[in-house]
């Protein structure tokens, strides 16, 4: 579990933005929403193929 240090003084508000930071740049939101509803096979593998030619058109687009 990622944890942060708090210093003296630090509101509350900072610090929930460090760890959210944190969270986000180490993927666990990402995973939790990932895990959040059933996601069948299938649907897994058509996502993964939508992305793979969304990554495909955007290589193309930026080497023009």
């Amino acid at each position: 579990m990622p944890s942060i240090e708090i210093k003296k003084g630090e509101s509350l508000e900072k610090a929930l933005r460090k760890l959210k930071t944190k969270l986000r740049y180490e993927g666990v939101l990402d995973e939790v929403k990932k895990h959040e509803f059933y996601e069948k096979p299938s649907q897994r593998r058509r996502k993964a193929k939508e992305m793979a030619v969304r990554r495909e058109v955007k290589r193309r687009r930026d080497a023009e």
